[in-house]
């Protein structure tokens, strides 16, 4: 039987919410629309983040569905977790575990995201399975695409050595690869592609 390591938690390498790059302003104003849109046609009245990192979507979620109770979930790390502690609200929770076994019931959630998380997950399968059994009606996923992630890195003098790779980057999906991976999870409502990333809503059941 194959082991599957761990991943290793890296919250953003590179702050590209908070970025004052126009450039990068202008593709994170794509993404947010597009991962809003999604957000809107599945209507949450309660929503689990997986890999939520250091909490930016998670809190934005939270004050835009309250009262709709809200967790994100990473791995166990005090940088993450201090981050935490600063993000606070009446319908908002953090927690620190593995995506491996989420300690949550079948179906307790109508929607679970993965947002910029499962390239970071070795075996993501693991993960996914776990995410459709505590979902009830949705799962939200985004992943870099491949290989134009790598190209874009590697062109602006990124990671050079790494031949672009961002790190912490385990996994690497084109986005036929991608919606055929998430096919197996239930129907995908639908695919938007914002530029360089891609996205998914899928209904599990």
């Amino acid at each position: 039987m194959t082991t599957v390591p761990e991943a290793v938690p890296t919250g953003n390498t590179y702050d590209k919410y908070g970025s004052a790059n126009p450039l990068v302003q202008r593709l994170m104003a794509g993404f947010e629309r597009d991962l809003d849109a999604l957000l809107a046609l599945a209507a949450p009245a309660s929503l689990l983040d997986v890999g939520c990192g250091e909490g930016v979507l998670t809190e934005r979620w939270a004050a835009a569905l309250e009262p709709a109770p809200i967790v994100g979930v990473d791995l166990e790390d005090p940088k993450l977790e201090a981050e935490w502690v600063a993000r606070s609200r009446p319908n908002l929770e953090f927690r620190a575990v593995s995506g491996r076994v989420l300690p949550f019931g079948d179906d307790e959630f109508d929607v679970v995201c993965a947002i910029e998380a499962l390239e970071h997950i070795p075996g993501p399968e693991l993960t996914l399975d776990q995410m459709a059994r505590v979902a009830r009606s949705h799962l939200l996923v985004s992943v870099p695409r491949e290989p134009v992630w790598r190209v874009l890195n590697f062109i602006r003098g990124a990671y050079v050595k790494e031949l672009g790779n961002t790190p912490g980057h385990v996994n690497h999906w084109s986005r036929r690869g991608f919606r055929r991976l998430l096919a197996g999870y239930g129907e995908v409502v639908e695919m938007r592609t914002p530029f360089p990333w891609t996205m998914l809503l899928v209904k599990v059941g």
